[in-house]
């Protein structure tokens, strides 16, 4: 069930209405009455960079060796 609530409502307890969304429901905010607003939850999905895959490994920031530092000069 959707649950109206006023603006003023809305504005004191926008933490409890959040939490509530988070849930699943769907609030409606009104003023006098009239619905102006849906506060709803967004779709969170999980973002890519490109299609390469990759780990780092745990050693990531060590030193290089000698011989490859030398390489670079």
């Amino acid at each position: 069930m959707t649950e109206v609530v006023n603006v003023h409502e809305a504005k004191t307890h926008l933490s409890r209405l959040l939490e509530a969304v988070e849930r699943g429901e769907e609030i409606v905010i009104a003023r006098n009455r009239v619905p102006v607003a849906r506060l709803v939850p967004i779709e969170r999905t999980r973002r890519t960079f490109g299609v390469m895959q990759f780990e780092v490994p745990d050693d990531f920031d060590a030193p290089l060796p000698e011989d490859e530092l030398a390489r670079w000069e």
